[in-house]
Protein backbone atom coordinates (compact mmCIF):
# COMPACT_ATOMS: atom_id res chain seq x y z
CA UNK A 1 0.00 0.00 0.00
CA UNK A 2 1.02 3.50 -0.83
CA UNK A 3 1.65 6.30 1.14
CA UNK A 4 -1.93 8.03 -0.36
CA UNK A 5 -3.49 4.67 0.66
CA UNK A 6 -3.58 3.07 -2.59
CA UNK A 7 -3.16 -0.59 -3.04
CA UNK A 8 -2.95 -3.05 -5.82
CA UNK A 9 -6.26 -4.81 -8.05
CA UNK A 10 -5.70 -8.11 -7.93
CA UNK A 11 -5.12 -8.48 -11.71
CA UNK A 12 -2.42 -5.62 -11.97
CA UNK A 13 0.74 -8.16 -11.56
CA UNK A 14 -0.60 -11.33 -13.44
CA UNK A 15 -1.25 -9.26 -16.47
CA UNK A 16 2.23 -7.42 -16.50
CA UNK A 17 3.57 -11.21 -15.95
CA UNK A 18 1.46 -12.32 -19.05
CA UNK A 19 2.81 -9.36 -20.87
CA UNK A 20 6.38 -9.94 -19.91
CA UNK A 21 6.49 -13.69 -20.39
CA UNK A 22 3.71 -15.09 -22.37
CA UNK A 23 3.85 -11.61 -24.97
CA UNK A 24 0.21 -11.45 -24.64
CA UNK A 25 0.05 -7.77 -25.09
CA UNK A 26 2.34 -4.88 -26.32
CA UNK A 27 0.70 -2.70 -23.70
CA UNK A 28 -1.07 -2.59 -20.03
CA UNK A 29 -2.65 1.41 -19.11
CA UNK A 30 -3.37 1.36 -15.50
CA UNK A 31 -5.50 3.46 -13.39
CA UNK A 32 -6.70 4.54 -9.85
CA UNK A 33 -10.82 3.10 -9.09
CA UNK A 34 -13.39 5.77 -9.13
CA UNK A 35 -13.14 5.37 -5.58
CA UNK A 36 -9.68 6.15 -5.73
CA UNK A 37 -8.40 3.08 -3.34
CA UNK A 38 -7.12 0.71 -5.86
CA UNK A 39 -4.79 0.40 -8.82
CA UNK A 40 -6.68 -1.42 -11.88
CA UNK A 41 -5.98 -2.59 -14.78
CA UNK A 42 -7.84 -0.17 -17.66
CA UNK A 43 -7.24 -1.84 -20.95
CA UNK A 44 -4.66 -3.94 -22.46
CA UNK A 45 -3.60 -5.37 -26.21
CA UNK A 46 -1.58 -5.12 -29.24
CA UNK A 47 -1.01 -1.81 -30.51
CA UNK A 48 2.39 0.28 -31.84
CA UNK A 49 3.35 2.47 -29.93
CA UNK A 50 2.20 5.77 -31.28
CA UNK A 51 -1.63 3.86 -31.49
CA UNK A 52 -0.84 2.97 -27.60
CA UNK A 53 0.32 6.64 -26.70
CA UNK A 54 -2.99 7.72 -28.15
CA UNK A 55 -5.01 5.82 -25.12
CA UNK A 56 -3.62 7.82 -23.07
CA UNK A 57 -6.17 10.72 -22.11
CA UNK A 58 -5.48 13.63 -22.56
CA UNK A 59 -6.88 15.20 -19.23
CA UNK A 60 -6.31 12.39 -16.73
CA UNK A 61 -3.59 10.86 -14.88
CA UNK A 62 -2.47 6.76 -16.26
CA UNK A 63 0.20 4.52 -15.57
CA UNK A 64 1.02 2.20 -18.43
CA UNK A 65 3.57 -0.60 -19.29
CA UNK A 66 4.48 -0.70 -23.19
CA UNK A 67 6.86 -3.56 -24.59
CA UNK A 68 9.08 -1.25 -26.19
CA UNK A 69 10.42 -2.87 -29.38
CA UNK A 70 13.63 -0.91 -31.12
CA UNK A 71 17.01 -1.02 -33.65
CA UNK A 72 19.76 1.19 -32.93
CA UNK A 73 21.45 0.30 -36.18
CA UNK A 74 21.60 -2.62 -38.39
CA UNK A 75 24.60 -3.75 -36.57
CA UNK A 76 23.12 -4.20 -33.19
CA UNK A 77 20.24 -5.80 -34.39
CA UNK A 78 16.47 -5.60 -32.70
CA UNK A 79 16.25 -5.18 -29.23
CA UNK A 80 13.25 -4.58 -26.79
CA UNK A 81 12.62 -3.44 -23.44
CA UNK A 82 9.76 -2.77 -20.91
CA UNK A 83 8.54 0.58 -20.30
CA UNK A 84 6.98 2.21 -16.89
CA UNK A 85 5.52 5.33 -18.00
CA UNK A 86 3.76 7.54 -15.77
CA UNK A 87 1.58 9.89 -17.44
CA UNK A 88 0.70 13.21 -16.26
CA UNK A 89 -0.54 15.57 -18.56
CA UNK A 90 -0.38 19.58 -17.61
CA UNK A 91 -4.27 19.73 -17.95
CA UNK A 92 -5.05 16.74 -15.14
CA UNK A 93 -7.09 17.91 -12.33
CA UNK A 94 -4.24 18.66 -9.78
CA UNK A 95 -5.61 15.88 -7.14
CA UNK A 96 -5.40 13.79 -9.56
CA UNK A 97 -1.95 14.50 -10.53
CA UNK A 98 -0.84 14.22 -6.65
CA UNK A 99 -2.76 10.84 -6.03
CA UNK A 100 -1.02 9.21 -9.09
CA UNK A 101 2.80 10.46 -7.98
CA UNK A 102 2.02 9.72 -4.59
CA UNK A 103 0.79 6.02 -5.53
CA UNK A 104 3.29 4.90 -8.53
CA UNK A 105 5.87 3.13 -6.23
CA UNK A 106 2.77 0.73 -5.30
CA UNK A 107 2.74 -0.46 -8.88
CA UNK A 108 6.17 0.16 -9.81
CA UNK A 109 7.99 -2.17 -7.17
CA UNK A 110 5.26 -4.59 -8.13
CA UNK A 111 6.28 -4.89 -11.74
CA UNK A 112 9.77 -6.51 -11.99
CA UNK A 113 11.51 -6.62 -15.37
CA UNK A 114 11.00 -2.89 -15.92
CA UNK A 115 13.72 -1.87 -18.18
CA UNK A 116 12.95 2.02 -18.35
CA UNK A 117 10.73 4.60 -16.67
CA UNK A 118 9.18 7.43 -18.96
CA UNK A 119 7.12 9.76 -17.22
CA UNK A 120 5.06 12.34 -19.41
CA UNK A 121 3.26 15.75 -18.91
CA UNK A 122 2.29 15.80 -22.74
CA UNK A 123 2.68 13.80 -25.91
CA UNK A 124 5.85 14.99 -26.77
CA UNK A 125 7.42 13.49 -23.55
CA UNK A 126 6.38 10.28 -24.55
CA UNK A 127 7.09 10.68 -28.35
CA UNK A 128 8.65 7.51 -30.32
CA UNK A 129 11.55 9.30 -30.81
CA UNK A 130 12.13 10.78 -27.45
CA UNK A 131 11.65 7.21 -26.05
CA UNK A 132 14.21 5.75 -28.25
CA UNK A 133 16.63 8.26 -27.34
CA UNK A 134 16.61 7.52 -23.71
CA UNK A 135 16.38 3.98 -24.26
CA UNK A 136 19.37 3.99 -26.82
CA UNK A 137 21.02 6.57 -23.66
CA UNK A 138 20.62 3.87 -21.56
CA UNK A 139 22.24 1.23 -23.53
CA UNK A 140 25.32 2.95 -24.55
CA UNK A 141 25.88 4.05 -20.23
CA UNK A 142 25.46 0.30 -18.80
Amino acid sequence: MSRSGVGLGPDCVTTFEELKLKKTYSFIIYKLSDDKKTIEVDMKGELNYEDFTGKLPENDCRYAVFDFHYEIDATEGKRNKILFVSWSPDDAPVRSKMVYASSKDTLRRSLTGIGADIQGTDYSEIACETVLEKVAKKKSSQ
